[in-house]
């Protein structure tokens, strides 16, 4: 019995173990079975992802610049272009853990390459090991580096608009991972203060801003491309790694109508004349008469292109806004003989004042009685002949051949700064301003309005659309040719030629100050009072506009000063208007005149 009970205790205490012994398989089974899981978790799916998390952290995307496209001139000409230049970065934490690596050591056969300065070990580690060596290169100071590398940033621009040949040296230092470049590109205009404000300039980011730069930005901008790759712990391209690239596409190269050499000589004539005259400013247009085609723009205002100044103040030329004066009574007898109301050889008695309508009107120097035809009139400049012609004219005819002329509206070239000038409607006019318009007053207009109503007169009464810009040259080569503006037919061709007539009898009364040898000349002059500093009508602007040669007309020009000593367009504008027609007919070998025999009587 006591045998029974023993084993029976004996058994228990088996059963016992063995139920511990099955619960501590169990339990040491799921442990191994946890590992195993965990162990395949790891290299099979936290193992991948780490490979992609190291990959994507090796994985570089590299912006490929593209570069802004050039502006030249029409014979190709670089006014404007943009050149390869890089900006230093540095990584001042990496610098922190520069140790330069000396020359003649085993470290130094491993690697390939030393650190040295002037041959010599660089002596120190970190920031300041790393600014030694980048200082003569950089041409900076090193001290001035040094505390610029200083910090736990991994990012700090050193130096902008570096050359390639300075991020060459750079990349001689071996300091990859460290200091290292990334492309850029600066704008560099060739020619100083020649057409300064009519290019304009673009901002840092490369964007055009201001003058043909705005205006052709879009043709002018690029697009850039990209690589991806991955990189090693000094910053290298892996090689073999290149996993994406797109190639950066650059932007389109602008040519203008203008012609530099033209340019040029158009700006030291103006900057000439205004010396000579004292004027306080003056500027110039010219124009081919045939095509409409501007081929000078210039001012005397001394903006370097791309320039603050340049980027804030427009081109003189397309800005700036006057009266015509007395070259507006071109328009008027354009009018006169297209409507009927007069003939060229019309007979008139002038007085030197008269009254009209309660307003009283008179010319710039007293005289008697005269008799002078229509053309005479335009000849001698007579505002009271004017008036006297236009008896007929009613205002509503006054206005639609100002606007057949452009005046008051838009060059249609989209020059950035461009005024339209002011014109008002015939409803607006009061008694006095519906008859000053008549000579000029009472409207405003810019240097390519006025230069554009001489071209008509020139290209037999049809005016032409101005144009600036001749072409443009996309990266793939293929030429792009602005479509040619539409022509308008403002008077007859017989009309243009009897005002062409009387203008060439104006030229020849200052033949003694405006000549051009072996050329005929046809133009007018203007003076007209406009507002001083002081608000009242205290200044003058003094212009000469006209086309050679007068048989064939080829070229308009204008030319207006402001405030010349000498007052008269004639006398100050007018030697800076020879001096421009001589050097065109020189340069484009044109043709000398034949005899003149067909004057208009200007007397009777």
């Amino acid at each position: 019995m006591i045998g029974r009970i023993t084993a029976m205790i004996r058994f228990a205490r088996c059963r016992k173990f063995l139920f511990q012994c099955i619960a501590i398989g169990v339990i040491l089974a799921m442990v191994a079975s946890a590992c195993l899981f965990k162990l395949a978790s790891i290299q099979l799916i936290d193992g991948q992802m780490a490979a992609q998390a190291a990959t994507q952290a090796r994985t570089k995307k590299v912006i490929v610049h593209s570069m802004r496209g050039k502006i030249t001139d029409t014979n190709g000409t670089v006014l404007a272009q943009s050149v390869e230049r890089y900006t230093i970065i540095a990584d001042p934490w990496a610098a922190s853990q520069f140790e330069p690596i000396d020359c003649d050591t085993q470290k130094a056969k491993q690697a390939g390459f030393c650190h040295k300065v002037n041959g010599k070990p660089v002596g120190v580690k970190g920031s300041a090991g790393v600014a030694r060596l980048l200082a003569p290169v950089l041409k900076m100071d090193a001290k001035t580096l040094g505390a610029k590398l200083t910090g736990t940033s991994r990012y700090m621009i050193l130096k902008k608009d570096v050359t390639p040949t300075v991020k060459r040296a750079i990349d001689d230092l071996n300091l990859g991972g460290v200091v290292y470049g990334e492309l850029s590109s600066q704008r560099i205009y060739a020619n100083g203060t020649q057409l300064g404000a009519l290019l304009g300039g673009v901002d840092d980011s490369g964007k055009g801003v201001a003058g043909v730069e705005s205006m052709e930005n879009s043709a002018l901008t690029g697009t850039d491309g990209y690589v991806i790759y991955q990189q090693g712990n000094g910053g290298e391209e892996i090689p073999g790694t290149l996993t994406g690239s797109q190639e950066a596409v650059n932007g389109s190269d602008v040519a203008l109508t203008l012609d530099h050499d033209v340019d040029w000589y158009v700006k030291q004539a103006l900057l000439e004349g205004q010396k000579k005259t004292k004027a306080t400013w003056a500027m110039a247009v010219v124009q081919d008469i045939q095509t409409g085609e501007i081929l000078a723009l210039e001012d005397t205002d001394e903006y370097q292109a791309g320039s603050d100044q340049a980027k804030l103040n427009a081109s003189r030329a397309v800005s700036e806004s006057f009266e015509p004066g007395s070259v507006g009574k071109v328009i008027t007898m354009s009018g006169l003989l297209q409507t009927g109301l007069h003939k060229a050889t019309d007979k008139f008695t002038v007085p030197y004042s008269y009254t009209k309508d309660g307003q009283e009107y008179h010319d710039s120097s007293a005289h008697g009685d005269e008799h002078w035809t229509l053309a005479g009139i335009i000849k001698n400049s007579s505002n009271v002949g004017v008036v006297m012609a236009s008896s007929q004219y009613t205002k509503k005819q006054r206005y639609e051949y100002l606007t057949k002329f452009g005046i008051g509206q838009s060059s249609g070239m989209s020059i950035p700064g461009e005024s339209r000038g002011q014109l008002g409607t015939p409803e607006s006019w009061d008694g006095r301003t519906g008859n000053t318009i008549l000579f000029g007053q009472g409207y405003s207009v810019n240097a390519l309005q006025l230069t554009n109503v001489v071209a008509t007169i020139g290209n037999k009464g049809v005016r032409k659309q101005q144009s600036l810009i001749k072409s443009v040259t996309h990266a793939d080569g293929t030429v792009e040719t602005p479509q040619e503006g539409s022509s308008t037919r403002v008077i007859d061709e017989s009309v243009a030629d009897q005002v062409k007539n009387a203008m060439e009898s104006v030229a020849e009364g200052y033949s003694k100050v405006v000549n051009v040898k072996g050329y005929r000349i046809a133009a007018k002059t203007g003076t007209a009072e406009v507002a001083g500093s002081d608000g009242r009508l205290t200044s003058i602007v003094a212009d000469f506009a006209g086309m050679i040669p007068a048989d064939n007309p080829r070229f308009a020009i204008t030319v207006i000063m402001k405030d010349p000593q000498g007052t008269y367009g004639g006398m100050t504008a007018g030697p800076v208007f020879a001096k421009i027609g001589e050097f065109l007919m020189q340069k484009y070998n044109v043709p000398t005149s034949s005899p003149r025999n067909d004057a208009i009587a200007v007397d009777w």
